[in-house]
């Protein structure tokens, strides 16, 4: 794996984290950066191929940019796997406390997607605080979401802006998996 600038890493890292495309000025002042310093930074970027460039001048990161920041590269085996049925025993059962255990559970990352939008509001905040959904999610092999599960529980994210921002991050994350397998 090449070795990328502290800099570019920082670019890298931000079109990760923001999740959809930044036009120049916006990655600017996210890293401090001149606008003619970031733009040579992102050409430097999408040489590589670690950066697309599109309309509008707008910048996302792709899948190689995704696998220099360490993340696995997300093919059709790697979207079955984390896609595929579990048992019930290593299914996600939602709780709204220690012991209180809902009716509710996921055997699969499509299914609990659409859990989470209307599972009681307590259990998605139980659940969440306690980082259970990265560690469920990692279990399935998708180290790439359980992160950006973590990013949002670090956040301290509570109630419905809690659920909306989980439900966009999961839905994202089936539909691109859903992508590689169809």
């Amino acid at each position: 794996m090449r070795s990328l600038s502290e800099m570019k890493g920082n670019i890298l890292k931000l079109l990760w984290d923001i999740e959809s495309p930044v036009n120049l000025r916006e990655i600017s002042e996210k890293t401090g950066l001149e606008n003619r310093s970031a733009n040579m930074h992102l050409l430097g970027l999408k040489r590589a191929g670690y950066v697309s460039a599109l309309e509008g001048g707008r910048y996302t990161i792709t899948e190689l940019g995704r696998e220099i920041l360490g993340f696995p590269k997300v093919d059709e085996n790697m979207a079955r796997r984390v896609l595929t049925k579990t048992s019930m025993d290593r299914a996600f059962h939602f709780y709204t406390g220690i012991g209180q255990r809902l009716e509710v559970h996921s055997d699969n990352l499509v299914d609990f997607c659409d859990k989470i939008k209307t599972v009681d509001i307590e259990s998605v905040q139980f659940h969440a605080t306690r980082g259970d959904f990265e560690l469920w999610v990692h279990f399935l092999g998708d180290i790439e979401l359980a992160k950006r599960l973590r990013l949002l529980r670090e956040a301290n994210l509570s109630g419905e802006t809690l659920r909306e921002r989980l439900c966009k991050t999961l839905k994202s994350r089936c539909d691109e998996l859903l992508r590689k397998i169809a």
